[in-house]
């Protein structure tokens, strides 16, 4: 599979463009439930078109890719959260209120968030893609790191899914290969997944996309639809009100409705995507960008973009904290992602003997990073799959994960486990000393200081992991922070990682 320079310019162009188009068509059915007959845009044309989150995040997300490159990571895409986005509500609002708390993350996504499975990290994934043409197992990476900030659990699988599934659309079109693609780097039994194939089962069976609609709901109750309710149809008693924020799998699956249903004709997909309503903007937003990547520019009649044009119009970006250059347009962010991509696409691609940028041919896009590093650390299968308990932190010489064995609170004499995984990023051992500042009473077993050698990356043998126990002595404030300083023998640099840990209150229902 070959992509050109052209090709990719031309798509990434589109899947800015049908993002553009699909939030703007999907918006005014955001938040109602029902099914609509929908064919074109039903908003006041003046208006042109209507600004969405789904999009203007992407390009906070730009401004902290540009300056960090491929060193970019969950604790950076937090601290642009709050510096730069105003929007406070659902899973982005939980996720900030633990993010100022010093919870981070992948904590801050999970901890007393009751939309963690809701929908507003897929639909930030194009970005990742666009800077990852053909090559998902660089796409899944960082939408991991963005989707811990504020997600946690099917709201995290949703956004690696579509990431993976973007990327994949540079160099494919056929659809079912793309799905089955995505699908491997996410688990088989995760409700994303399981919705994806309902959807597929439900046009094999010969339902209707209407019908279709129905038996997601029904078989993954959602309540995004329930935020406006009905307005001018009758309640369907056959479908239920899911539990509150657990939205990703219901509109993962309307999304599969419109791109199967659909036919392969952008317009009509992204139709009947925006006519089942729920969270309506980000599920034809999203489909619009899968379309646009596949089909180019030419996939997307003109009519779409008579009344809203090239511009970008932004909701959720703090327009007070002025230093960061936000795209205006389609055509400058487009630019800007292409001055991008080769930094974070180093080796799979190359300037020509005429200066001409060329992509390395691309063997397959199924290239699983189960069993490959991610980030020189973990395998990306056991990153999602860990604990979102736990605090990590990567460097030169090594990198670090510390879990706790619960969640993150803490009693008098209580004792709490915490297990530690370091990976050896040098071909030489090194000789580690971990040591624990505890508050005052508190103890630490087997000590507050430990010893740790760290074999050679050579082998498979660079995973050292330990062990160790905290017994809190008194809890008399709210949340400690429980720092370990590492220093690596003959070494220069230390790493500090802190661990926070907050007071146990009882009744309080959630972990």
């Amino acid at each position: 599979m070959q992509l050109t320079y052209k090709e990719y310019r031309d798509k990434v162009r589109a899947c800015w463009l049908g993002k553009n188009i699909g939030g703007t068509l999907g918006a005014p059915f955001e938040g109602f439930r029902g099914v609509y007959d929908v064919s074109y845009y039903t908003h006041d044309l003046s208006s042109g078109v209507l600004p969405n989150d789904d999009l203007d995040l992407q390009l906070v997300w730009l401004n902290a890719a540009e300056r960090y490159g491929k060193n970019l990571n969950a604790e950076i895409l937090g601290e642009y959260w709050l510096s730069y986005i105003s929007a406070d509500w659902s899973e982005y609002g939980a996720g900030k209120n633990n993010l100022r708390y010093g919870l981070v993350p992948p904590i801050s996504g999970w901890y007393h968030n009751h939309n963690k499975d809701s929908c507003g990290c897929f639909i930030r994934s194009e970005l990742w893609a666009c800077l990852a043409p053909g090559h998902p197992e660089i796409a899944v990476r960082y939408a991991y790191e963005d989707a811990v900030c504020d997600h946690a659990d099917e709201g995290m699988y949703g956004e690696i899914f579509c990431a993976a599934l973007e990327s994949a659309a540079f160099v494919e079109s056929d659809r079912e290969k793309l799905v089955d693609a995505a699908l491997t780097y996410i688990p088989g039994d995760c409700a994303i997944a399981r919705a994806v194939r309902l959807v597929s089962q439900c046009r094999s069976d010969g339902l209707s996309w209407k019908e279709a609609r129905k038996k997601v709901l029904q078989v993954f109750p959602g309540s995004f639809g329930m935020a406006y309710g009905y307005r001018d149809q009758e309640p369907e008693p056959d479908v239920p009100v899911g539990s509150l924020g657990y939205d990703a799998p219901s509109n993962i699956g309307i999304m599969m409705i419109g791109w199967i249903y659909g036919d392969g004709d952008f317009s009509k997909s992204i139709c009947i995507a925006a006519g089942c309503c729920e969270d309506g903007d980000c599920t034809a937003g999203t489909l619009g960008s899968i379309l646009g990547i596949t089909g180019g520019t030419a996939a997307i009649d003109k009519k779409w973009l008579k009344p809203i044009g090239d511009e970008i119009k932004t909701i959720s970006i703090d327009v007070t904290k002025g230093c960061l250059p936000i795209p205006k347009t389609v055509t400058e962010l487009t630019g800007r992602v292409l001055n991008l991509m080769p930094v974070f696409m180093h080796g799979n691609c190359s300037l020509n003997e005429a200066g001409e940028l060329v992509f390395a041919p691309v063997d397959s896009i199924y290239k699983n990073v189960r069993d490959t590093g991610f980030f020189n650390t973990f395998s990306f299968a056991e990153e999602i799959a860990a604990s979102p308990v736990c605090v990590r932190k990567s460097g030169c010489l090594f990198d670090i994960q510390i879990t706790y064995d619960r969640g993150l609170e803490v009693a008098v004499n209580e004792s709490r486990e915490f297990y530690v995984k370091i990976k050896n990023n040098l071909h030489s051992q090194q000789w580690l000393e971990c040591r624990l500042y505890l508050p005052e009473g508190w103890e630490a077993a087997p000590g507050s200081v430990m010893c740790v050698n760290l074999d050679q990356n050579h082998g498979g043998r660079a995973v050292t992991e330990f062990s160790f126990q905290i017994t809190p002595g008194t809890v008399n404030q709210g949340r400690y922070d429980i720092l370990m300083e590492i220093k690596s023998n003959g070494r220069v640099s230390k790493t500090y990682l802190s661990m926070p840990l907050l007071a146990a209150v009882p009744g309080s229902g959630m972990p």
